[in-house]
């Protein structure tokens, strides 16, 4: 099989995540143990994998944040009455799914 053609069908289709895959299981040499099922989902996974990245990438960058912030950040030895486990279950996300409210009360801005 020649694979440069293939490259650039993959190219001109856009698929940049499945020819990146692609060019990196034939030169790992992974190409002969995987069977034509597993080597398509490694390509699907990649490219969905790259797309998923960009579009968070774009609304990042057209957020505009001003800082990098994450919740294992938090400084919880500063008196602001913060509940680490409270935090933690909200992080967690379950309350999302069980389709629950989430109401923030207090002052607005960002305590230093």
């Amino acid at each position: 099989m020649l694979s440069h053609p293939t490259l650039d069908q993959l190219h001109a289709l856009g698929l940049h995540g499945m020819a990146k895959a692609f060019a990196d299981i034939e030169s790992g040499g992974d190409a002969t143990s995987l069977g034509h099922a597993e080597w398509l989902a490694l390509l699907f996974e990649r490219e969905a994998s790259l797309r998923r990245d960009k579009r968070l990438s774009k609304r990042l960058q057209y957020a505009k944040l001003r800082q990098q912030a994450c919740v294992e950040d938090i400084d919880y030895r500063t008196p602001r009455g913060l509940d680490r486990s409270l935090l933690t279950m909200l992080v967690e996300g379950q309350w999302i799914d069980d389709h629950a409210n989430l109401l923030i009360c207090g002052p607005s801005g960002l305590a230093t």
